[in-house]
């Protein structure tokens, strides 16, 4: 039996996918990307956000995603791990970026994923907010999507039934079961900015915890090569827009 796949790894070993399917002495291979990251791609950090839950975390957000959005003229996709956030986030910025004529189209509020995906792709301009579903599977190719917003480290929601139920056979559930999840979609939400050889983008993260937690090196550690840049929020339309000028 061979198992492939783009997001079986974390931090460059298999150790949590071969626990997950009993397989701890099956042989691996990991495989270089098939792009070169290193001149595609930027990842811009935000280094004054607050973090998520904590007061002014959504306000930064929405204003952060205005002047972003406003700048890149749209080609934009935003990926929420709520559909409460999502919704939030499109009240804030719908009607001001509607003055700019960039449309914003919401998953679940201007129609199913499918919809809103071919609008986003027919439609120069436009920004995409999507949840879940649209952390994988996703493939525009081209302009349409050179920025790629994740607005929180998508880590399970602790509540879960089935997650609490799968954190209880670990004896550190964070760092054997909830980190290496959160990786895992991490690494399919950033799969979706670059699609080919050709493309060229920009990964904003909107969530501090990757450069102030102790477990943040682990989400960019799972990442292919690219260039990192960490600053506030004010230089981050101007460094977007710098890159993707190139």
């Amino acid at each position: 039996i061979i198992f492939t796949g783009a997001t079986l790894s974390t931090e460059d070993n298999f150790d949590y996918i071969k626990w997950q399917l009993e397989m701890e002495q099956s042989d691996t291979l990991l495989i270089g990307p098939p792009f070169d990251y290193q001149s595609s791609t930027m990842l811009y950090i935000s280094r004054d956000m607050p973090e998520p839950g904590r007061h002014g975390y959504q306000k930064a957000v929405s204003r952060a995603l205005i002047d972003l959005c406003r700048v890149t003229n749209g080609r934009t996709m935003v990926l929420f791990t709520s559909h409460s956030a999502l919704r939030t986030s499109y009240a804030a910025i719908q009607e001001l970026l509607g003055e700019d004529d960039i449309l914003v189209l919401g998953q679940g509020i201007d129609g199913p994923p499918k919809k809103v995906l071919d609008n986003f792709k027919n439609n120069p301009g436009t920004v995409l907010l999507g949840a879940s579903s649209l952390w994988e599977g996703v493939d525009v190719v081209g302009p349409a999507l050179s920025v790629l917003v994740i607005a929180r480290l998508p880590f399970p929601v602790p509540t879960d039934p089935i997650a609490t139920a799968r954190s209880e056979l670990f004896d550190d559930a964070f760092i054997q079961y909830t980190l290496p999840q959160a990786i895992l979609k991490f690494k399919q939400g950033f799969g979706r900015l670059i699609r080919s050889k050709t493309d060229r983008g920009v990964l904003v993260i909107l969530d501090p915890r990757v450069n102030t937690k102790y477990y943040g090196n682990a989400f960019l550690d799972s990442l292919p090569p690219c260039v990192i840049k960490s600053g506030p929020l004010r230089d981050m339309p101007a460094e977007v827009i710098s890159w993707l000028s190139r």
